[in-house]
Formats: C-alpha cells, sequence, structure tokens
C-alpha cells in the first residue's frame, strides 16, 4: 500500500440517526466510505494520543504496555484488525513481533504509510473485510482489534470463524469494543449521558442516513457482553482475561462520548482476550 492516490473528502453528509435493520452489505457499504471521509480528521485530532509507535485499548488511555493483553508477541506474527494508520501494529514490531494490518478504509492505510515513512517501522497492510480475511489458514499467533472492525460488522460469526481460521492452535485473540452496557445511555459525555435510556437488550443497530440521498451513511452493531462469550466460547475460545479500564484519575480528555464525567461511573470499554484450543 502506497501513500499515493487523492486524498478522500473530508466534508460529512447531513445525516439523521436511527435504529434499524442493516445487513452486512450495507454495513460495509456504508462504513467504508465513511472512514475514508473521516480518517483525515480522526488522525489529526487523535494521533497524538494514539502515538505513532503506540499501543491504546480505548478512550480511557490504557496501553498495552500496562495491561500484556496479547502476550509476549517477540517472534510472534501478528494480524491487526481495523487496523486504521497501524499504530499498534507497529508498536508490535518494536517489541519483536511480525506485524500486518487490515482495514476496510483506504486512506486509513494511507496514513499508515505515512507514519511508515516518518517513523522508519513499516508494517505491511491489505485493504479488506474482517469477514473475509485474506490469509492462508494457520497463519497468525495472534490476532487483535483496538476499537477496529468489530463494533462495524453485521456477520460477527463469519469474522470470529474467519479469525479461528487464520489463527494458529493455541493462538490469542485480543480486542476492545464499546463497553456494552454504554448502549442504554445516549452518547452523551455530559450528565445526559449517565441517564438509562434505552434496553440493554435492543440489539437493533445505530444507523446514520444521509439525508440528500436516503442512502446509509453508518451502521454500528450493539452485542451484550454475553453475546460475545456465547460467540468466543462456541468458535472453541477460551476466554482469559475481560478488562473494564477504570477512568485515570488525571485524565481529562473527551472523545466522543467518553469523558470524565461518564468514565468516573460507569465503564466505557471492554478488552476480551481469548485463547483458542
Amino acid at each position: 500500500m502506497t501513500a499515493s492516490g487523492p486524498a478522500a473528502s473530508s466534508e460529512p453528509p447531513a445525516v439523521y440517526a436511527e435504529r434499524r435493520e442493516a445487513d452486512e452489505a450495507t454495513s460495509r457499504h456504508a462504513n467504508g466510505p465513511d472512514w475514508d471521509r473521516y480518517a483525515d480528521e480522526y488522525q489529526a485530532t487523535h494521533g497524538a494520543f494514539l502515538g505513532d509507535l503506540g499501543f491504546v485499548w480505548g478512550p480511557e488511555g490504557v496501553r498495552e504496555d500496562d495491561l500484556g493483553v496479547l502476550g509476549d508477541v517477540a517472534g510472534r506474527t501478528v494480524l491487526e484488525l481495523g487496523a486504521g494508520a497501524c499504530q499498534c501494529s507497529r508498536w508490535v514490531a518494536t517489541h519483536g513481533g511480525h506485524p500486518f494490518g487490515l482495514d476496510l478504509s483506504f486512506r486509513q492505510l494511507q496514513h499508515s504509510a505515512r507514519i511508515d515513512d516518518a517513523t522508519g517501522v513499516a508494517v505491511p497492510v491489505v485493504q479488506s473485510t474482517a469477514t473475509a480475511i485474506p490469509f492462508a489458514d494457520a497463519s497468525f499467533e495472534v490476532v487483535f482489534c483496538s476499537f477496529g472492525a468489530l463494533q462495524f460488522v453485521r456477520d460477527i460469526e463469519l469474522t470470529i470463524a474467519e479469525t479461528v481460521r487464520v489463527l494458529r492452535p493455541g493462538g490469542r485473540f485480543a480486542f476492545s469494543i464499546t463497553h456494552p452496557t454504554r448502549w442504554m445511555f445516549p452518547d452523551d459525555p455530559g450528565p445526559e449521558g449517565l441517564v438509562a435510556s434505552q434496553s440493554y437488550w435492543d440489539r437493533t443497530p445505530y444507523v446514520e442516513v444521509d439525508v440528500a440521498s436516503g442512502r446509509t451513511a453508518y451502521v454500528e452493531h450493539h452485542r451484550t457482553l454475553g453475546d460475545w462469550v456465547g460467540l468466543l466460547a462456541r468458535a472453541g475460545f477460551v476466554i482469559t482475561d475481560l478488562v473494564e479500564p477504570e477512568w485515570p484519575a488525571d485524565h481529562d480528555r473527551v472523545w466522543g462520548g467518553w469523558s470524565r464525567t461518564r468514565g468516573l461511573l460507569t465503564p466505557g470499554t471492554a478488552i476480551f482476550a481469548a485463547d483458542l484450543r
């Protein structure tokens, strides 16, 4: 992947939000272009917080250096799903691993190439979907996703099955997602975001619709904690950890609906680690 080619338009469409069903094709066709539009703003806003060679698991700023969720990556072949600009994969490389990045957004991968050049730490990447991972069986010892692909995938069973396929026996799968309990609350960083207003068990996707065209512009899917446990168990994983990071006392950064106001009272991120039998 090179950094050549035109930049995607960063002008967001006017949208309205609703809860409605969206299949895998609709989700993919909406979220790829959405991330292409948003990539420049995302990297400009959050790049310094993430760090070109850093590994941040979520908006709380909790780092892999402190958690060790992946285990020792030295000498291991590692795949990052929803890699964005591959900041986490670059961390893997600096710790002796052999990372590869996968993302649906071409513009995000252009940013990865830019950071490759700036740091001298290059990560091989592929533009693809997490429901059809373009690698051979048993290619990796670790597969991970830091707030990347999983929430944007409708057919999550396919992604889990593909992860199983490309992992070696005993391999680790680790990922962070918006904590499922957050779906009960408005996505508001202020006090309004602490008032439960919808059912935790309502799995209807959150959808943004382009006002002008009527096309779906963004889709995010919700699963409960029990859903995730069941998905992993049925696929042959043994869950080794579930981390719910507390909000750091000295952390005042607001990122979308994540804030100190909410973070001191309710979890915003869930981090799973599971080993394949």
